[in-house]
């Protein structure tokens, strides 16, 4: 697995080879099914690997070391919680910066350039009603397949809409609720710089579930997985407050910076990346 050489014909900007464009031969292609794994599920052991994968331990972890050489992949100890057995905590491996450059969409620098001439020239709140707007027609789209769900199906039915438009999502029952974990995200980069379309996310996805959510972790600050709590009692009692349309008042996040340790974070979110300090959008 190289880095793409910089020639005439090669584009300016590296790519790596089996991230990006899968190679169904050799090994870029199977580096590519193991850091596409870990996109579609998060931070992972080479035991869930080769599970997932049906490659042999030794198999996978070679490719790992592989990738972790190259800087595509990183890896950190796995927390344990409640009585550690014997021996040392099994390795989690996480898409570096570098590995989920392949996984993004073109022209976010683009896409940076263009949120910042808005802000300089109209003002930060523009660019949050550029986020509101730009998600305004998802929301809509959503909408039918998260009503139709029953009340206690409704964050899955929502991680479905979402890994409809590749975000690799998930929903997973947690301490008081639900997490909704989104595994990928196209705009991490561009979202690192403006938190806006991060919150305005948030404020779509309390519309549409009818209760207010918690963003715990986001990719664009460096975490592995963006997690968002969705509370338990309301979600339960959500089938009353789901029609409301877009930009009507509805519940809305009122705590976009929560602490980053809590009993409400999932073991897929605190496992992601460790605590560090920084706080989400």
């Amino acid at each position: 697995m190289e880095y793409s050489r910089t020639s005439e014909e090669a584009p300016r900007r590296a790519t790596v080879a089996g991230v990006g464009t899968p190679e169904h031969d050799g090994h870029e292609g199977t580096r590519h099914r193991v850091t596409r794994s870990i996109v579609d599920h998060g931070p992972s052991t080479a035991a869930d690997l080769a599970e997932r994968l049906e490659l042999t331990p030794a198999g996978v972890r070679r490719h790992l070391d592989a990738l972790v050489a190259e800087g595509v992949v990183e890896a950190t100890e796995q927390r344990v919680y409640g009585r550690r057995g014997r021996g040392r905590p099994a390795k989690v491996f996480a898409l570096t910066d570098v590995g989920r450059s392949g996984f993004h969409q073109e022209y976010d620098e683009l896409a940076a350039e263009a949120l910042r001439f808005v802000a300089e020239q109209l003002g930060t709140e523009a660019v949050a009603k550029f986020a509101r707007e730009r998600l305004a027609a998802r929301e809509e789209r959503y909408r039918p397949s998260v009503e139709s769900a029953p009340p206690g199906e409704r964050a899955r039915a929502l991680a479905e809409a979402l890994s409809a438009d590749g975000y690799a999502a998930s929903a997973r029952p947690a301490p008081g609720g639900e997490q909704l974990c989104q595994h990928h995200c196209p705009v991490a980069h561009v979202a690192e710089r403006f938190p806006q379309l991060c919150e305005a996310e948030a404020e779509v996805f309390a519309r549409l579930l009818g209760t207010h959510v918690q963003r715990l972790a986001t990719i664009a600050h460096g975490d592995g997985v963006c997690t968002t709590h969705v509370p338990a009692v309301q979600a339960e009692s959500a089938g009353s407050t789901t029609g409301r349309r877009t930009g009507s008042p509805g519940p809305q996040n009122t705590d976009m910076n929560p602490p980053r340790r809590g009993p409400s974070r999932s073991r897929e979110s605190t496992d992601a990346t460790p605590a560090s300090g920084r706080t989400t959008s």
